[in-house]
C-alpha cells in the first residue's frame, strides 16, 4: 500500500541535530496517522507517495521542525513559589504552574526548568529541540488504511517529539 493521507503509517528512524550527534533512536516501528497531528508537515510530505521498505532521509530546518528559539518564552520566576525538589530539566504544564507567578505565561506550554538560582528559577516554553535543524533518516515498516476511530480521535495515539510533563528524570519527549 502507497502513503496517502489518513494512513497509518509505521516508522522507524534515527534523528539527529545539524552537527550530526544522535538525539533519538527509534529501532521499534511506531504508528502515526497522516492528516493529523502526529507528524510535522515536512515529514508527513516526503512520505507521501512511499512504500514499506523505503527509506528517507530528511533535513529540517528549525521553521520546518520545532520553529526557532524564542527568548520571549523565557521567564524568571521565584524559587519559592515551586514544590520540593526542584531539578533542571523538570516540566510543568501551564495550566497547572503554581499561583503567583507572571501573569504572561501563556496557559497552553509546557515549561522546561532550565536554570535555578537561590532565589529564582528560569521556566522555558520553548520546545526542547526548538532552534534546531533536524537530520533525519526515516524507514517505512508499514501502511495501513487508519481506522475509524483513529481518524474521529485525529491521532494513531503517538506523535512526533511531543513534549510531556514528567517527574524529574523520566522522558519529556515521545
Amino acid at each position: 500500500m502507497e502513503i496517502t493521507p489518513q494512513c497509518v503509517v509505521s516508522l522507524t528512524w534515527t534523528l539527529k541535530d545539524g552537527l550530526g550527534d544522535e538525539l533519538d533512536v527509534l529501532d521499534e516501528p511506531v504508528e502515526f496517522l497522516l492528516g493529523s497531528n502526529d507528524l510535522l508537515p515536512k515529514i508527513e510530505e516526503a512520505l507521501q507517495g512511499h512504500e514499506p521498505g523505503s527509506t528517507l532521509e530528511l533535513n529540517l530546518e528549525p521553521l520546518d521542525a520545532f520553529g526557532d528559539f524564542d527568548d520571549q518564552m523565557l521567564f524568571l520566576e521565584p524559587r519559592a513559589l515551586f514544590p520540593e525538589p526542584l531539578e533542571e530539566g523538570m516540566v510543568f504544564e501551564g495550566h497547572a504552574l503554581p499561583e503567583g507567578l507572571n501573569s504572561k505565561l501563556p496557559a497552553d506550554a509546557l515549561y522546561t526548568v532550565s536554570s535555578i538560582y537561590p532565589e529564582h528559577i528560569v521556566l522555558d516554553g520553548n520546545h526542547p529541540l526548538a532552534g534546531i535543524g533536524l537530520r533525519l533518516r526515516l524507514k517505512v515498516e508499514g501502511v495501513r488504511e487508519a481506522t475509524d476511530e483513529e481518524i474521529s480521535a485525529g491521532t494513531a495515539g503517538t506523535g512526533f517529539f511531543r513534549v510531556q510533563a514528567a517527574a524529574p528524570g523520566g522522558p519529556l519527549l515521545h
